[in-house]
């Protein structure tokens, strides 16, 4: 079977949410592109549900310098299922349920499409009996959690992970793997989402408007911290570095603009340390590992979100709105697209 006998079935053209420059939101088109073409190494997945990440909105803006090829189709995660594949791919079948977390970056194009194309190495199986919109709502916060949990943080059963900033996106999938990997964590959020944090396996949380936090932290934590992520985006080292055991790691992945005090005389006498990623730079063997992770997550039924708004791929433009807006008052929690 030849490349174009597996593409019979592929309509010529689809709909899409692409740029033709970076910028706001409004730039953001709907319209007709052709059906890429998958190389010998790429499956060509149709799409069932995509998510919105903040970094997408950083790309879309020029934000994140990354490669952006006109016409850019914007976003990275998808789920779907298998419409073809290149000549020098095996193990994925046609009709087979897929899911991508790693698209619209470093010339990749993105997932905002009836179809698109994925590099085999950057596909994983969905678990059976997983909702696509729950499973797409996780793809890219729990890859994140595990590459800084694991990678970054050296996470190890009994440790103890404080999470700034834990009841968003990131932050809740944070909680949930850290705990499924036997940690005990502390959570930072509003007063309203310490029943979320709770119900994700937190063992304490602490209002973060709270004026004594490190207080509360250190009641929650009489033995310190081992790591800190703070999703944040403040990045308080002078609050943070004293709640850290000796040897102790600040995780830092949010706050683009934040110029925060460093008290070094906190940090060396204990041999602390700062690390800071970005899961867009993350490994071909990272994702892969994440992936594990996730689908067994997933399969367990371990991995819960909250959507806070399903919108058509014809509002691609409304839903990084959403994101970039920060006003939970319109919507608290992931949100999902549908092609």
């Amino acid at each position: 079977m030849d490349r174009n006998d597996r593409m019979e079935n592929v309509p010529a053209v689809m709909t899409a949410a692409y740029i033709t420059g970076l910028g706001p939101a409004d730039r953001i088109t709907i319209g007709e592109l052709p059906v890429p073409a998958p190389g010998p190494t790429d499956v060509l997945v149709r799409t069932e549900a995509l998510a919105v990440n903040q970094v997408d909105t950083f790309v879309r803006s020029g934000a994140y310098r990354t490669h952006t090829p006109f016409p850019f189709v914007i976003g990275r995660d998808l789920v779907g299922t298998v419409a073809a594949h290149g000549a020098g791919v095996a193990g994925f079948r046609a009709g087979e349920r897929v899911w991508c977390n790693s698209l619209g970056h470093d010339g990749r194009q993105g997932s905002f499409a009836q179809y698109a194309v994925v590099p085999a190495d950057r596909l994983y199986r969905l678990p059976p009996d997983v909702p696509p919109d729950l499973a797409v709502s996780t793809l890219h916060t729990a890859a994140t959690a595990c590459v800084g949990l694991f990678r970054e943080g050296g996470l190890r059963a009994g440790r103890t992970v404080l999470v700034n900033g834990a009841a968003g996106g990131v932050g809740s999938a944070v909680v949930q793997v850290a705990v499924a990997a036997g940690a005990k964590v502390v959570a930072t959020a509003s007063a309203r989402d310490a029943e979320w944090c709770l119900a994700l396996g937190a063992s304490a949380v602490v209002d973060y408007r709270d004026p004594h936090l490190a207080e509360r932290v250190r009641d929650a934590a009489p033995d310190g911290v081992d790591l800190v992520w703070d999703n944040s985006g403040v990045n308080d080292l002078e609050s943070t570095l004293p709640l850290l055991v000796q040897g102790g790691r600040v995780l830092v992945m949010a706050g683009l603009r934040s110029r925060p005090v460093l008290p070094a005389g906190d940090l060396y006498p204990r041999d602390l340390s700062i690390r800071g990623f970005a899961i867009s730079n993350a490994s071909i063997a990272d994702l892969r590992s994440a992936a594990t992770t996730i689908n067994a997550l997933l399969a367990e039924g371990r991995l819960r979100v909250r959507i806070g708004a399903r919108l058509p791929l014809s509002d691609a433009a409304e839903a990084h709105r959403l994101l970039e807006d920060h006003r939970p008052d319109r919507v608290r929690g992931r949100v999902v697209v549908l092609p």
